[in-house]
């Protein structure tokens, strides 16, 4: 007999408050840690996956939607710009503003770009064309060398806007809701 999934309680978060463009993310991976941390979706903790062989670190507080599930069978991935990183298991409540798209080992592998929702810093950050082109390029840098030392290759596909990775937001969740009849909760 075939194992049914479990969701663990992060995975109980909604997934935003204005889905697709107002979304929650729960952070692994505080802006500026070499550690990859996970969330082990047996136990619901969030776990050290590795730590990274780069001298690279992570450009914006990543992790992912809850109540999502992405073309390669895990929640959506999300960066959020910060001025400050916070922690592992926080919850953020992020405008999207584009999405960086690439291939890890073959397999699209997206990754949303947002922008804390309430914070006046970001507040005039509502589309990619007003992140600073800079900081697009360091995204793309990081994901495009973080596992050249591990022997693992990415490819960019290149960046998307807040319409297009909206889209891909509505169909993470639709693909999630659709998941829930093989899913005990």
């Amino acid at each position: 007999m075939a194992r049914r999934l479990t969701i663990s309680d992060y995975m109980m978060v909604s997934p935003g408050t204005d889905i697709p463009s107002v979304v929650n993310m729960i952070v692994e991976i505080p802006k500026g840690k070499r550690n990859k941390f996970e969330l082990d979706k047996e136990t619901g903790l969030i776990r050290l996956d590795r730590y990274l062989y780069s001298s690279s670190v992570y450009p914006g507080d990543y992790g992912f939607i809850p109540q999502t599930l992405a073309a390669d069978g895990d929640p959506l991935d999300i960066l959020v710009m910060v001025s400050e990183p916070t922690f592992s298991g926080c919850l953020i409540e992020c405008r999207v503003v584009g999405m960086f798209r690439m291939k890890d080992k073959g397999f699209d592998d997206f990754k949303v770009l947002g922008v804390p929702h309430a914070d006046p810093l970001f507040g005039h950050v509502k589309k990619l064309e007003d992140v600073p082109p800079h900081f697009l390029r360091e995204v793309e840098h990081f994901f495009g060398t973080y596992k050249q030392l591990e022997g693992a290759h990415t490819e960019s596909l290149g960046w998307i806007g807040a319409e297009e990775s909206t889209q891909e937001v509505r169909d993470s969740v639709d693909r999630f809701r659709a998941s829930l009849g093989n899913v005990r909760m």
